[in-house]
């Protein structure tokens, strides 16, 4: 048996020497447990700290079995959460709330709530970390994708913004993200419009609402000649 889905991490203990065992509240599958071998190692232990958000595969050979994860990260915030000891407990207390509810019963309006309170309990971390680059003058490049990560990040005082154009729940890449979050950006910010950027007339429109640099990657990287890629890129006028 196996299934897809997104999950934000409520719990994870060990499991034998490697492996660890992680509890996540899914949007479709509801309050769900599985095995993540080598889950203790370096690479993984990270990602399966509570109040990260990742991509799931679930597999086992019955229903009723534990099963295994396979897992992607998606939205990682518990580095952010541990600085702050109200972030930490709020985490506690949703996962002792979730624990309410039946194993595997799903409750999508539950997921989505989750997700919102954990979004909004690193707000004070944010702007600390704010605070503290502008004390060694370094800017920092805050990313968002969506109007309520936008006015979180500017209410922390954020005035140089990444709009990310790829979501990364779906890995869907569309340009009108940026086009859509610029006019509610306010005349101070400095806006970089991030992916899915493939060609001068993509930078021309980006630049023509209002973006004042672009981010490229994927597409420069699969490009046969990147020197070339670069030149062209260049050639469209992104403003200073």
């Amino acid at each position: 048996m196996e299934w897809r889905d997104e999950g934000l991490v409520i719990g994870v203990r060990r499991h034998g020497e490697h492996s660890s065992i992680v509890e996540a509240m899914t949007r479709a599958h509801g309050r769900h447990l599985g095995l993540v071998r080598g889950g203790r190692s370096t690479r993984l232990n990270a990602p399966l700290q509570p109040g990260n958000t990742l991509g799931l595969v679930w597999r086992a050979r019955l229903d009723e079995h534990l099963g295994a994860f396979a897992i992607e990260p998606l939205s990682l915030r518990a580095g952010r959460l541990m600085e702050s000891a109200l972030a930490l407990a709020g985490i506690a207390y949703l996962g002792a709330l979730a624990r309410l509810l039946p194993e595997r019963d799903p409750h999508e309006a539950v997921y989505e709530t989750l997700t919102l309170i954990v979004d909004r309990l690193d707000d004070e971390a944010l702007a600390a970390m704010l605070d503290e680059a502008r004390r060694y003058e370094l800017d920092v490049l805050v990313e968002v994708h969506t109007e309520a990560e936008l006015r979180r990040a500017t209410a922390a005082g954020a005035s140089l913004l990444g709009i990310n154009n790829r979501n990364l729940h779906t890995f869907e890449t569309d340009l009108a993200v940026t086009e859509e979050l610029l006019p509610l950006v306010g005349p101070d910010a400095v806006v970089i419009s991030e992916s899915g950027v493939k060609s001068q007339d993509d930078v021309r429109r980006l630049v023509a609402r209002g973006a004042r640099g672009v981010l490229v990657g994927e597409s420069l990287m699969r490009s046969e000649d990147k020197g070339e890629a670069i030149r062209s890129l260049k050639g469209a006028a992104v403003p200073a």
